[in-house]
């Protein structure tokens, strides 16, 4: 049996060898979501600040979440390497810029009957770079294009919303599906003889459509708070800059020397569980101080993931590292 993300990070946390969540940063951190979220500062309007994002209005939201978090993994390169550049966007950003320029451009992008066949040539075009540097793991990015073009095609009658409808408001029923229909999202891994998940490109997708819809018509989900925070690369760094996380020596040192990890070591398993446990931790203290619900995982997830970005010199001249893994998954 698979466990889910919350029972799966909860696990790992519990027999990590390599990674600890520290009780006095969930305090810190809480205190600072506390003040975030009573200020009005974090709410899920935030996913509309930015000008590459859609708007709930737009009919094709749906479609357009739906196949930028098909792509959405693996933008980091190594600090001695140019990164990915589209319009003067890095990573993810650059990959949603890319996206609206080939609508612009009146390429067909949204649309399955497309992308489900999409050739190697178009999707260059599409991600064409400021700077020559192509896009990693390009060439998985026209398979997992091609396997869900093919699954909306063949089992949802052409379209994303029917997946959505089908869940009835309920992201785990929702999450269920994708994983299940969808293989490139079925982020799972083998841990201590038990076999985990951590779905984070689902996860996101669902909290995409909740924060773009405002929890409304499309994106309302009942059960919001069965989603998890999205275990990637740059969250956890996060974590570890408000001293949430602690890596011991050996892991500390690999990362700071830029040594990549393969997805399903113990130690990348155990720096996404914990970045989830760690989430849920945060959650049940921000909840416990202002009363149940006014914070979920998703949005505990925008903070850090944002704080990353507008703090990323500070946190590099720190020389607090991210770990780095070639993989479909995040």
């Amino acid at each position: 049996m698979v466990l889910n993300p919350r029972d799966s990070a909860k696990l790992i946390s519990e027999q990590a060898l390599h990674v600890k969540i520290i009780d006095y940063g969930i305090e810190k951190l809480g205190n600072i979501l506390v003040e975030e979220i009573e200020s009005g500062r974090l709410k899920p309007d935030n996913f509309s600040q930015t000008d590459v994002h859609p708007k709930a209005e737009d009919k094709n939201a749906a479609d357009w979440i739906f196949v930028v978090d098909t792509l959405n993994f693996c933008f980091w390169h190594h600090k001695w390497n140019e990164g990915w550049v589209v319009e003067g966007y890095t990573g993810y950003f650059a990959l949603c810029a890319a996206i609206n320029r080939a609508i612009k451009d009146g390429i067909d992008i949204l649309n399955p009957k497309f992308y489900s066949t999409i050739t190697e040539s178009q999707l260059k075009k599409i991600f064409r770079s400021d700077n020559k540097v192509e896009i990693p793991l390009f060439t998985e990015r026209v398979k997992c294009l091609h396997e869900v073009g093919n699954v909306l095609l063949e089992k949802f009658d052409g379209s994303f919303e029917n997946v959505i409808k089908k869940a009835d408001n309920s992201a785990k029923t929702l999450l269920n599906l994708v994983v299940d229909n969808f293989p490139c999202f079925k982020d799972e891994a083998e841990f201590n003889g038990q076999q985990v998940s951590f779905y984070k490109r689902a996860q996101i997708l669902i909290g995409d459509l909740w924060a773009c819809f405002k929890n409304e018509g499309l994106g309302y989900f009942k059960d919001i708070n069965e989603i998890t925070a999205f275990a990637d690369y740059r969250v956890p760094q996060t974590l570890l800059w408000f001293g949430v996380l602690e890596y011991e020596d050996d892991l500390l040192g690999f990362l700071e020397d830029s040594v990549a990890l393969s997805n399903g070591d113990d130690e990348e398993i155990e720096i996404r569980g914990c970045t989830l446990h760690a989430v849920e931790l945060l959650k049940d203290y921000v909840n416990k101080k202002i009363g149940d619900g006014k914070i979920n995982s998703v949005l505990i997830d925008h903070f850090l993931w944002d704080f990353r970005r507008k703090h990323a010199k500070e946190i590099e001249v720190k020389g607090l590292p991210f770990h780095k893994t070639l993989s479909i998954y995040y």
